[in-house]
Order: structure tokens, then C-alpha cells, then sequence
């Protein structure tokens, strides 16, 4: 899809040839405004056209923001007397306090939902199907950080317990869930799953410009004042708070920060809990990371998880948001690597597809769609990128011990590769096929 007027036309043919009745939710995923003509999300207006019957509403690419049409507005009961949540926004038509159908952030949570829940049938096959997607990338340690809910815990539990799952699934739930009891920490694996610890999210996501950070944009969404820096998405109190009770139990967390200022947040809170602990907490995303930031992560063995595979879907959108200073240094893996600091890269699946191989790729070459070199000084060999997915992935879940190296002792997780990536090619590394997967010495998936 190009433009809006085809994702329009792309809902309305599918609601005409699935005969949707009317006042039944329509619920999609995965626009980009970066990539649409017009460079803007969809409002109430333009899906409005897609059908004034059913409540329509879609997920950005990035899951930090959702478009809703009129029907959706007024099934969730949402008006121009509707407030802004904490830690949310709901953009306005200009000069109006009426929903122009765009929810960004927590915003998002007071739209309708659609679908119906899965059987344990239907739930086992989803989730089976999807390690397996995985294993075709070669990941055989996947971590589910969605803030994975009680309830969706005991249902992993129990189609593990039915059938060990192919790979070892590290999911990561609420600070409620852990510091309440309803869930326990849990350090070793059981039938391939386990709790590995805690998800926080500090801000929203840069492709979005919904990144929290400390210097204006130079291209913000649509309406915003010259001055614009978004905002978190936690109160910075409770952030603090359940990190440092986190910490005291021994309960490893991870923090989503894409933009600087949520990442001052997140490195203030490990800094007021830590008493020489070893705690490796997580900054997810890591985009905006200043140099000075890395400095701090160095010294309290803060772990950056840069998603790196940015530089190639919205590097150039970057640019234009953030300008060439901070733009061409999104994921600065080259700082992070100066500095001794243990870090690791990724995808966030289901945002990009969990390719490793595109992923390393990224973090060597930094090309964008547009074949630009996003800060060719941030780049890393190819021995570091893959050191970042294998051995800096394990330090980061604790687990070095049994993962990350072909080595006697360890967990024989490992891939068989169609060329040998140290002597390949730099720009054929995306190429280079998996063709087989082992788990725990097991053939998984062979291509």
C-alpha cells in the first residue's frame, strides 16, 4: 500500500468480501505513514470512507499509535469532552478539541477492541507457529516482552507442560504481576518457557514521534509546537519506585526507552537502586542514546538492547524527525562498543520480521531503504554484530553459562549457515540463508 486512498479501498474490499455485518469490529495492523505519499496517518475521515457501519481501527506499524474511524469514536464513547489519559494523547482536528481519529500511546487503550478469544487449541497452534517462524531466522532463545499477563502466562504454561516447546521462550511480564505475587521470577527454563523477569515502558517509539526526548524535534506530527519533545509514558515516581523494589528482590528488568530523556529515567532509576548488584537491566530500544548516556550504562553495567534493524526501515524518516546529528546516530553501537559496553541488537517482532541475518546486516552496513549510509561511524565488524545476537544475548538473560558459544558443557543451540559469515561479503550477509536449526541438539527446522 502506497497511500491512503489504497489502504482505504483495501479495508472496504475486505469488509464487502467477508460480508461483515454491520456494527462488527474491523481490526487491522501494520501501517506506516513513513512509507504512505501523503507522510501521515489516517484519520476517522479518510476510514470513514472505508465504511460509517462498522467501528474500524488499525495499529501502526510500530504499535505505539492506533487510527480509529467515526463508528470506532463513537463505540468507545469518545468525544471532543474526552481527556488526554497520562501517558497518552489523542490528536485533534486543528482549532478543535474533536478526535481526529489518531490515538497515540496509552491513548490507544480507550479505543475499542475487536476479535474474539482463541481456544487452547487455536492459542497452542498460534504460538507453535510462531517459534517456528523464528526458528526459519535461526533464534532459538525468543523473548515475548509485551508485558505478558497472568492470565497469558498460565495459558503458555500449559501448552508447554502438553508439548515442550521447539525453543526456550523468555517472557517478561508487569511490575504488578511479580511485586503482588500473581507471578514469580523464574531463572531457569521449564519446557522451554519461563518468567524471565519485567517490561516497563518509559515512551513511545521515534518512527511514531512519540520518542521522549530532551532536545525539540526538527519535524514532529502534524500540529505540534516548534518545541516538541513528546513525553513518558510512566510516572516517573512509580518507575523508580518498582525498579528499585525489582532490584532489591533480584527480579531482572527491562525498560523500553527509544528517546533520550526516557533513557535519563531509566539509567536515574538503576543508579538510586544498585548497591553493587548484578542486576544487567535492559534498556529496550536504545535509540536516542547520547554518548554520555553510554558513559553512565558503562559504569552501572546498564545493558542497551539497540533495535538496529531502524537504520534500514526508517533511517531516512529519522533524519527528517531528529535531524543529521541524532539521526545518524540511532543505534550507537560504535559508542556502546568504545566504551566497553556489553550490549545487544534486535528486531521487536512483530514490528520488523525476526530476521537474524537482515539484522546483522543493519548493524554492519547501517543502509537505509534509500541506500543512504546512516552514520557509517557507528558501524560494527561483523564479529561484533554477531557476538551482539549470540554471546551478548546470553549475558543479557543470564544465561552465558549455557548459551551464546559452541562449547562443551553449553546448551547446543546453534545454526548451520549456507556461507560463512566472517568471510562473506558485508553487503551479502542479509543473503546468507539458514539452512539448518538445532535446540537443545535437536533439528528444529531445516530449510
Amino acid at each position: 500500500l502506497t497511500n491512503i486512498d489504497e489502504l482505504v479501498e483495501k479495508i472496504r474490499g475486505w469488509i464487502e468480501e467477508k460480508d461483515i455485518p454491520p456494527g462488527e469490529v474491523v481490526s487491522g495492523g501494520g501501517y506506516d505513514d513513513s512509507l504512505l505519499a501523503e507522510k501521515r496517518h489516517p484519520t476517522r475521515f479518510d476510514l470513514d470512507r472505508a465504511s460509517t457501519v462498522h467501528p474500524i481501527v488499525l495499529g501502526h506499524v510500530s504499535g505505539h499509535l492506533r487510527a480509529a474511524n467515526s463508528a470506532a469514536l463513537e463505540a468507545s464513547n469518545i468525544t471532543a469532552a474526552t481527556a488526554d489519559p497520562d501517558g497518552g494523547h489523542i490528536r485533534r482536528v486543528e482549532g478543535s478539541m474533536e478526535p481526529n481519529g489518531v490515538f497515540e500511546e496509552r491513548a490507544g487503550r480507550l479505543l475499542i477492541g475487536g476479535g474474539s478469544a482463541l481456544s487452547p487449541e487455536e492459542f497452542d497452534a498460534l504460538i507453535r507457529r510462531s517459534i517456528g517462524v523464528y526458528l526459519g531466522y535461526g533464534t532459538t532463545t525468543i523473548q515475548n516482552g509485551g508485558g505478558t499477563g497472568p492470565q497469558t502466562v498460565e495459558r503458555l504454561r500449559v501448552a508447554a507442560e502438553r508439548e515442550p516447546f521447539d525453543a526456550d521462550l523468555a517472557v517478561f511480564t508487569s511490575s504488578g504481576a511479580i511485586l503482588q505475587e500473581r507471578l514469580q521470577y523464574e531463572p531457569t527454563y521449564s519446557n522451554g518457557l519461563r518468567v524471565a523477569g519485567v517490561k516497563f515502558v518509559l515512551d513511545g517509539s521515534p518512527q511514531g514521534r512519540t520518542a521522549w526526548v530532551t532536545e525539540p524535534y526538527e519535524e514532529g506530527p502534524p500540529g505540534a509546537p516548534a518545541d516538541y519533545r513528546a513525553y513518558g509514558t510512566m510516572d516517573p515516581a512509580a518507575y523508580k519506585a518498582d525498579a528499585g523494589a525489582l532490584i532489591a528482590r533480584g527480579v531482572p528488568f527491562l525498560a523500553h526507552a527509544n528517546g533520550d530523556a526516557a533513557m535519563d529515567l531509566m539509567i536515574d532509576g538503576v543508579d538510586e537502586a544498585i548497591a553493587g548488584t548484578d542486576h544487567r537491566s535492559v534498556i529496550i530500544h536504545a535509540q536516542l542514546m547520547r554518548a554520555d548516556q553510554l558513559d553512565r550504562a558503562a559504569e552501572l553495567n546498564v545493558v542497551p538492547s539497540f533495535f538496529a534493524a531502524h537504520a534500514f526501515f526508517w533511517g531516512d524518516w529519522h533524519r527528517l524527525s531528529f535531524g543529521e546529528e541524532r539521526g545518524n546516530n540511532i543505534s550507537p553501537v560504535r559508542w556502546a562498543i568504545d566504551r566497553g559496553v556489553n550490549f545487544t541488537v534486535h528486531n521487536d517482532a512483530s514490528v520488523v520480521p525476526p530476521d537474524m541475518m537482515r539484522l546483522v546486516s543493519i548493524t554492519v552496513n547501517r543502509k537505509t531503504r534509500s541506500g543512504h549510509v546512516l552514520g557509517p561511524h557507528q558501524r560494527a565488524t561483523i564479529q561484533e554484530a554477531l557476538h551482539a545476537v549470540t554471546l551478548g544475548a546470553a549475558y543479557q538473560y543470564f544465561e552465558e553459562e549455557t548459551k551464546g558459544s559452541i562449547t562443551v558443557g553449553k546448551q547446543a543451540d546453534l545454526v548451520i549457515l549456507g556461507e560463512n559469515p566472517i568471510t562473506a561479503d558485508p553487503a551479502e550477509l542479509e543473503h546468507i540463508p539458514i539452512l539448518e536449526t538445532f535446540s537443545r541438539g535437536r533439528s528444529v527446522y531445516t530449510r
